[in-house]
């Protein structure tokens, strides 16, 4: 049900809604000269520009099979790369052919000269006797008599340069809001004191909760159970983080 209200006693006129122009192709014409042009193509046995053949000019059997060429002697590709033929029987060999060379003592000469072998390492690991190659076993320590054995990584080096001049850009921070008077460190009786302070209340905090009841059927056990959880996790956070660090610096504004 419609409200009743001024604005309904004025009559309103619609404005007709401006609708977008038809889409029209630029290629419109251009397609349909195309169609036209193309429309008879079809109607015919073959294209239209193929004249079809006489009637005495019909196709055969096997019209379409390839032509093969002319039989012809066969020849490897690799012909001019043939060994040379085996000799015939009747044929002899090159005989009377002599050399000087003394291979005793050519033999002799290259076995004094040359270096002994050395014997392959290797290890026995069952009763059978089964042998296996010593150096790949791991039992010859071969990694530390390397040059670089015992040296520093340069990435660790590098992360250590890091930390300094990171450690150097915080002091100078210090320094300067220390200069401004925006910084107080505090003393280190005053930290021990409130460590030790934290310290003392997590212990109270900690014997009322070994006091609690077992069972908490109730919604106010619950909710002291939870409140004494949250305090005591609240203190160790407090109590890590003053041991952690051991200067400690205390703006004004806090």
């Amino acid at each position: 049900m419609v409200e009743e209200s001024i604005y309904n006693l004025l009559p309103t006129v619609r404005q007709p809604e401006a609708k977008n122009p038809r889409y029209k192709s630029v290629f419109s014409d251009v397609a349909k000269s195309d169609y036209k042009s193309h429309k008879q193509a079809s109607k015919t046995m073959g294209p239209a520009k193929v004249s079809p053949n006489k009637p005495n000019e019909f196709m055969t059997k096997r019209a379409k099979e390839p032509v093969l060429p002319e039989k012809g002697k066969f020849v490897r590709p690799n012909a001019d790369q043939r060994r040379p033929a085996v000799p015939k029987k009747d044929e002899k060999p090159v005989m009377g052919l002599k050399s000087n060379k003394n291979f005793i003592h050519t033999n002799a000469v290259e076995n004094i000269m040359s270096v002994a072998k050395k014997p392959q390492p290797k290890y026995v690991d069952t009763p059978g006797g089964t042998t296996n190659n010593m150096e790949n076993s791991g039992l010859v320590p071969k990694y530390i008599k390397r040059d670089n054995y015992g040296t520093v990584p340069k990435y660790l080096e590098n992360r250590k340069k890091q930390m300094a001049e990171h450690q150097k850009n915080y002091e100078e921070y210090i320094q300067q809001r220390l200069q401004k008077g925006a910084l107080n460190q505090i003393a280190a009786a005053e930290r021990q004191a409130t460590l030790d302070g934290l310290k003392k209340n997590w212990e109270e905090l900690h014997l009322q909760y070994q006091g609690l009841s077992v069972v908490t059927d109730t919604a106010p056990k619950k909710a002291r159970k939870e409140r004494m959880e949250a305090e005591m996790k609240q203190l160790e956070k407090d109590i890590d983080t003053i041991e952690k660090h051991k200067i400690i610096y205390v703006t004004d504004n806090f």
